[in-house]
């Protein structure tokens, strides 16, 4: 597993953009390559993320927040325990607390994520 954790480029730190300060999610996403992860700006008590992403990720969870995807660009499937939800552009879907998923990049994809701030994205 850690060599898996190595190849993520996910920082959790820093909000890209502040409140009141316009960006182009499209430029951020275009100038990023796979597994980058970034908050882009904070919502009252949420983070709005950008990830681009290229292959498998790993089965993980959040016990105690949800976890909202929409695809900008490419396919992503998530698996879940029970079926595969595949996004393609302007699809979304919201993982529910607690439930074990593997997100599946085919190919480049850029993925909107809304979570609680403090996620650690990488899973419980």
């Amino acid at each position: 597993m850690d060599k898996v954790m190595d190849r993520y480029d996910i920082d959790t730190d820093a909000v890209m953009f502040a409140g009141n300060e316009d960006f182009d999610i499209g430029a951020v996403g275009a100038a990023q390559t796979p597994w980058w992860n970034r908050t882009l700006c904070a919502v009252n008590d949420t983070w709005v993320r950008l990830g681009v992403l290229e292959g498998d990720f790993h089965w993980h969870k959040h016990d105690d927040t949800d976890e909202f995807f929409m695809v900008l660009e490419g396919r992503l499937d998530i698996e879940l325990e029970d079926r595969t939800v595949s996004l393609g552009p302007q699809q979304a879907f919201t993982v529910p607390k607690g439930v074990m998923h593997f997100p599946h990049a085919r190919g480049r994809v850029v993925v909107v994520m809304i979570e609680q701030a403090g996620v650690v994205p990488t899973g419980d």
